[in-house]
């Protein structure tokens, strides 16, 4: 059986191995689930927020009209 030798007193390349033994791997990468900046220009978000003269362009004339 090995002995116990602390972390502290071990070599910084024994400690690296005990710590790769130890580290797990994620499921997931978290480094994917990271939030866009609102602040930074997305040709994604403007083509989403586009208003191609739908249902909104008939409600303003229709509200135009029971003004008149």
């Amino acid at each position: 059986m090995a002995r116990f030798i602390p972390k502290d007193k071990l070599s910084k390349k024994a400690q690296k191995e005990l710590n790769r033994q130890r580290r797990v791997t994620w499921e997931f990468s978290p480094v994917t689930k990271t939030v866009d900046s609102r602040k930074i220009y997305s040709r994604k978000r403007k083509a989403q927020n586009r208003d191609d003269y739908g249902l909104s362009f008939f409600h303003a004339l229709q509200g135009a009209a029971a003004i008149l």
